[in-house]
């Protein structure tokens, strides 16, 4: 079940049209994250920060048109 809602989720990701800015938006909030990590209490809430920010800063320089086309 898990791996299907990911695999229609990437679907709609590569069918939809991408925006101006998305990737500097991505890249933003997952600085955020990474930067807040260090404030949570528990152990738990940094790794999920950690986690998800750095997820976050790979697609935004991975992802359909982000940073790595420049780099071709």
């Amino acid at each position: 079940m898990i791996w299907s809602l990911f695999h229609s989720l990437r679907r709609y990701d590569r069918s939809r049209r991408g925006f101006a800015g998305e990737h500097l938006g991505t890249a933003g909030l997952g600085l955020t994250l990474l930067r807040s990590a260090g404030r949570r209490r528990s152990m738990f809430g940094r790794l999920l920060s950690m986690l998800a920010g750095g997820a976050l800063l790979y697609r935004a320089a991975s992802g359909r048109k982000g940073v790595r086309r420049f780099m071709r």
